[in-house]
């Protein structure tokens, strides 16, 4: 994984109008796993103190990050509010 890439900002609203191919972007299976991980930490964070934190992940055309709450996590989609969703498999890391 390449963490030097330039990361898009964008508002959590907008992630709503992107478009994202239905494959995983991590190859190794240790990164698969710390993202697991991660993103629990996440939904306890959102849940229990409301944190926001960083999420890096790439759509169909670039990288983009965005500054929010999780609210829920299935085992595809991480839920934000307002019920917006992105692919786990789409997600390159977590930052708290």
């Amino acid at each position: 994984m390449n963490t030097q890439k330039k990361h898009q900002v964008i508002d959590k609203e907008a992630v709503s109008g992107l478009h994202f191919p239905d494959i995983e972007i991590l190859k190794d299976a240790e990164e698969i796993k710390q993202r697991a991980a991660d993103l629990q930490r996440c939904l306890s964070l959102g849940n229990l103190e409301h944190s926001k934190i960083k999420i890096y992940f790439e759509d169909d055309t670039s990288s983009k990050v965005v500054d929010t709450t999780v609210w829920g996590l299935t085992d595809k989609r991480v839920i934000l509010k307002q019920g917006i969703v992105i692919p786990i498999k789409r997600i390159t890391k977590v930052k708290f």
